[in-house]
């Protein structure tokens, strides 16, 4: 059941302060846009933002997430290093981690990803057409062939992050560019999913489509049982244990 999955919902919460459109569009910060929608999934709910204490990310907190999930773009640098390390620990031993956007920059992702994850992009506020390229994927779970968001932000191609192991959706934008949008990944224990919509000056965290793509992603990024490994010396050979 859902209800069983704890959601960790982290946002700089910076643009819905300074910008008065921004604010408008999420009176209660991009992370309640999203945290309402999968609260009435079922989903126990937290949310953290920067400028709390330790980023709202203390050991504590971690330990309560099943997933976390990521937005930021203009503040990227004020994370601090040992809560990225301390996230990055996490994720290894079995959280799931859902990076929104311009999370791609995220300190945190790029660690993940061990590569510069630059891309194209244009703000013009065109039209996107996200496709479903792996329908029978728990995340495209309840979606057509595609989906339409009337305006974005344009990403395109080169992404620079390593090869899918799963590539759920492919973007492509009414000015010619396509971008990979949905992308899965593994580390440790932990499974990782990048979904490109949401720029923080469109309506996107309102879009149904783009609601049920993260509320499927929660489920899929949700830690699974199954044995821990163990690592390190190993004196005992296997058929010498009780």
């Amino acid at each position: 059941m859902s209800t069983s999955i704890r959601v960790l919902i982290w946002n700089e919460g910076r643009h819905e302060r300074q910008n008065p459109h921004v604010q408008a569009l999420y009176p209660h910060g991009i992370h309640e846009a999203i945290g309402g929608y999968l609260r009435d999934e079922g989903f126990a709910v937290r949310t953290a933002t920067l400028d709390e204490p330790e980023h709202g990310l203390s050991e504590a907190a971690l330990a309560a997430t099943d997933v976390l999930i990521w937005w930021g773009h203009i503040a990227h640098n004020e994370v601090s290093d040992e809560v990225v390390a301390r996230v990055h620990r996490r994720v290894l031993d079995g959280m799931g981690f859902i990076a929104l956007h311009s999370a791609h920059h995220a300190k945190i992702f790029r660690r993940l990803m061990g590569t510069t994850c630059d891309l194209k992009w244009r703000e013009m506020g065109e039209r996107e057409r996200v496709w479903v390229v792996a329908p029978h994927h728990p995340i495209a779970a309840g979606l057509g062939e595609s989906f339409v968001i009337e305006h974005e932000e344009m990403y395109g191609e080169f992404f620079d992050v390593p090869a899918p192991e799963t590539l759920v959706f492919i973007s492509w934008f009414q000015g010619g560019e396509v971008f990979r949008s949905g992308c899965c990944y593994t580390r440790g224990r932990g499974k990782i999913f990048y979904f490109r919509p949401g720029h923080e000056t469109y309506p996107t965290y309102h879009h149904s489509q783009v609601l049920r793509v993260i509320a499927n992603a929660v489920r899929w990024a949700a830690a699974t049982p199954g044995p821990i490994p163990t690592f390190g010396h190993h004196p005992n050979p296997p058929e010498t244990l009780p």
